[in-house]
């Protein structure tokens, strides 16, 4: 019996998810693209589980579609939008923890994450040009806007790889750590955001995706709305016990030692 492409590990609330063709650089077979989108469906509806940390077994974190199915099918067939969507559909923090290269539908997919921790062998390419397609999983659009134009059209027009201390420098990762403290780092981040009350995280990630793909006029008029609806049901009791447990972690953090439960 074949090893399964995705692993899936629960721990309390989080849940690790490493993409498991390591042969083929964890390249986007149909298969594994069904896989993700399923897996990430049915975490959105599992209440324990509330935030992802998304890997790669091996030296890749993803080289992109199977270009051996893709040799002999349709591009059209291979850039089907259910993947992409289930990830970006899941309401907690999806944290990318990139171990190697990610090429071209592996590099849509992490920036379908959000927030990329980078090992310093990751490697970061978009191909779509060299191969001869467009991009159908949002690069051309998040590229620019994470890193700005220009080094955008730099990654994208020419195919060039970027490495794991450029991706830092540009901002497309939040930082580099080693490779032995990969998951490690990524667990804890995703253990901070969850110290925060989760239905507010879950609101406010929504509020920055929404905003980010709007205007700045539309965006703030929103956020005002949302934030309006919100204390709506927020009562003083519970900021006020909110504050201590925020003011002992600011202190704890001050002081180097880890704050409290």
């Amino acid at each position: 019996m074949s090893d399964p492409v995705l692993l899936v590990d629960k721990c309390s609330a989080i849940a690790t998810l490493t993409l498991n063709r390591p042969e083929a650089m964890n390249a986007l077979s149909r298969e594994l693209r069904a896989a993700i989108a399923t897996t990430f469906a049915e975490l959105e509806a599992d209440s324990r589980i509330a935030a992802v940390v998304l890997t790669g077994a091996g030296r890749a974190f993803c080289a992109g579609l199977d270009l051996k199915e893709l040799a002999v099918e349709s591009a059209a067939g291979m850039s089907d939008g259910d993947m992409i969507d289930s990830i970006r559909a899941f309401s907690g923090p999806v944290i990318g923890a990139i171990n190697g290269h990610a090429i071209t539908g592996g590099f849509e997919l992490a920036l379908a994450c959000d927030v990329l921790i980078a090992a310093p062998t990751a490697r970061f390419a978009d191909t779509h040009a060299r191969v001869g397609i467009l991009p159908g999983w949002g690069l051309s659009q998040l590229l620019p806007r994470l890193i700005g134009i220009g080094r955008a059209k730099e990654i994208s027009l020419t195919g060039n790889f970027v490495s794991a201390d450029q991706a830092e420098a540009w901002g497309l990762v939040n930082r580099v750590v080693p490779q032995s403290e990969l998951l490690s780092t990524c667990t804890a981040l995703a253990q901070d955001m969850l110290s925060c009350d989760r239905e507010t995280v879950a609101k406010y990630k929504r509020l920055i995706d929404v905003g980010f793909g709007t205007t700045l006029r539309e965006a703030l008029e929103m956020e005002r709305r949302a934030s309006a609806e919100h204390a709506k049901r927020v009562t003083a009791e519970t900021i006020a016990g909110r504050r201590e447990i925020v003011r002992d972690r600011g202190r704890a953090q001050t002081a180097g030692r880890p704050p409290k439960e």
